[in-house]
């Protein structure tokens, strides 16, 4: 069984990060459309994902993206 670890920024659920079989990667699984273009980016850093997934959630709310307070 993989290990993951749910994103979640600002109460908004991005995706999940998937440690790989090789236990020293991690795979970015995308759920939410603003972090879809980070979907399957693979770093050794957990961390360095969650960072760029929150980036790229936060710029799309700034630019006129979907936004964690639109409803859908």
């Amino acid at each position: 069984m993989y290990e993951s670890h749910a994103v979640e920024i600002d109460g908004v659920f991005l995706g999940a990060i998937i440690l790989d079989t090789n236990r020293t990667s991690h795979r970015f699984y995308a759920t939410h459309d603003s972090v879809r273009v980070l979907h399957n980016q693979i770093l050794n850093e957990r961390r360095e994902l969650v960072r760029r997934a929150a980036a790229q959630f936060r710029g799309s709310a700034r630019n006129g993206g979907q936004h964690a307070y639109h409803s859908a």
